[in-house]
């Protein structure tokens, strides 16, 4: 599902009055749609509305008078002057035929909901003054809140927070998500999101061409890997994980039944000599090869079976880890990087880039965290306003070749060519240690099944995310992968997929 971002959403309400709808049809439409969502969060009691004087206000002026013809006690505490509003929001003020109220918290009162229609999605300055005092008011006030578009206060492109903002049970917006809807900290603010069909046609998409998605199956069915029926293991791919010494083993062992259970035909930890025998003790379908240096795994790579790399879980940070990544990226596989393979470039970057982009026919995932990511961009990796964490993974995927996924509970899944995908289904138990370790294996096994870079790593963190909602609380990064089944089975029940 696309993800559109203020601009563009506003580019589809223009193109959608060009075509003929007039912009005040769409008003009443999304006004409607708030009192419908309002009717279904509380049944009775008073409902004020706290209105601003752009057109998010005047959504709330469609609402309040929806609910008042359907008999509930409505009030509206007006941010400007009634006679000052312009346009939509005009018209839309006219049809309230009862006061409004002062711009003053203590107008809130006691009621059983509060609509936050103060300024939506367009936000780009912090909130100061009476707007201010009135978000910190209706926060503080203990009724529940319904959002319309975004809760007052967040910048509806980065999802950061302008100073304060509303704190919403649900929020109500048209046509598409924007991205402040699934990024943090925007996202902890909306509450339930529902989105309304206003009467935007989704042709309209076609010209907007947007770059930004859900990260949910609808969004990469396509390339999802369905396994033929007279298919085998060798079909499906073959992935190596490269291990740690002796001491640090477990991470690659994570890795490998990731691939293994996320589909990959066959997978073998390419060990170093001293730890082969804990390695193979511990792992019983994936296989075990004794690898001690670059030498042999770019001989191990002679086989063109062996169609996918993950690198860098417990593999030390060195130049040895350095080297065997420019080894990997040299043969032209499917490669994740992540944690120490990622951490060993730290001091030059540019050379892992310069890499990447020489192997012009590799497909390459980094895995960073926020701890990793400033190793690699630190110029991009602020916490400006400005500077969403969207952009942020878009800059580094331009910037460095690959395909750039950093994790989070708002994880961000960027391709060189702009596109890029944001999931939201992560549970709070997901952040345990080996989890990331688990992820690389599972993107891993998507691409030793062929799946294209950029859909492999937004498969793995949807699957991820879900597998780990399907263990629940209390959650080992062990779990994960033995619950991808369960997962699996979801995916082709949605898909209508035999099994």
């Amino acid at each position: 599902m696309e993800v559109l971002t203020t601009t563009e959403m506003e580019r589809a309400d223009r193109l959608t009055i060009t075509a003929g709808t007039p912009g005040f049809a769409l008003m009443l439409s999304a006004g409607q749609a708030v009192a419908e969502a309002a009717m279904d969060l509380v049944e009775e009691g008073p409902i004020v509305v706290v209105a601003g004087g752009g057109n998010n206000g005047g959504d709330g002026f469609v609402a309040a008078a929806e609910l008042a013809a359907r008999g509930r006690d409505v009030s509206v505490i007006l941010l400007c002057e009634r006679d000052s509003l312009q346009g939509d929001a005009a018209l839309a003020a006219r049809g309230w035929k009862y006061p409004v109220l002062p711009f003053n918290p203590q107008a809130i009162g006691k009621p059983a909901l509060i609509i936050d229609a103060l300024f939506g999605a367009g936000l780009n300055r912090p909130v100061k003054g009476d707007p201010l005092e009135m978000i910190e008011a209706v926060n503080a006030n203990g009724a529940p809140v319904l959002a319309v578009d975004l809760p007052s206060g967040i910048n509806g492109t980065s999802g950061a927070v302008m100073g304060a903002a509303i704190n919403a049970v649900e929020t109500v917006t048209f046509f598409r998500r924007k991205p402040a809807h699934l990024l943090m900290p925007g996202r902890k603010h909306c509450g339930r999101v529902r989105v309304a069909d206003i009467g935007i046609d989704a042709q309209v998409l076609e010209e907007i061409a947007p770059h930004t998605f859900e990260n949910v199956p609808p969004t990469w069915q396509k390339s999802f890997p369905v396994p033929d029926i007279d298919g085998h293991k060798y079909a499906r791919g073959h992935a190596i994980v490269l291990s740690g010494e002796l001491a640090s083993t477990g991470a690659a062992r994570l890795a490998a039944r990731g691939a293994l259970r996320a589909g990959a035909g066959l997978v073998t930890v390419a060990s170093p000599r001293e730890a082969l025998a804990v390695n193979a003790a511990a792992l019983t379908a994936v296989m075990v090869r004794a690898i001690d240096n670059v030498i042999q795994f770019a001989e191990l790579l002679d086989d063109k079976r062996l169609n996918s790399i993950v690198l860098g879980p417990g593999a030390g940070v060195s130049a040895r880890t350095r080297d065997f990544v420019h080894t990997a990226l040299a043969a032209k596989r499917g490669l994740v990087l992540d944690a120490d393979a990622l951490t060993s470039f730290a001091e030059a970057p540019e050379r892992l880039f310069e890499s990447i982009k020489a192997a012009k026919d590799a497909h390459v995932v980094l895995t960073p965290h926020e701890g990793e990511f400033p190793r690699l961009f630190s110029d991009i990796s602020n916490k400006h306003p400005g500077r969403s964490k969207l952009e942020r993974v878009r800059d580094a995927a331009g910037r460095s070749g690959a395909v750039v996924l950093l994790k989070g509970p708002d994880t961000v899944v960027a391709s060189p060519d702009g596109r890029a995908t944001i999931a939201s289904n992560a549970p709070p138990w997901l952040a345990t240690a080996g989890a990331g370790d688990v992820l690389a294996g599972m993107i891993a096994g998507m691409l030793a099944q062929g799946v294209p870079t950029f859909e492999a790593a937004s498969i793995g963190v949807w699957m991820h995310g879900e597998a780990a909602r399907e263990a629940g609380p209390g959650l080992i990064a062990e779990d994960l992968s033995e619950v991808l089944p369960a997962v699996f089975r979801r995916l082709y029940d949605e898909f209508g997929i035999e099994y």
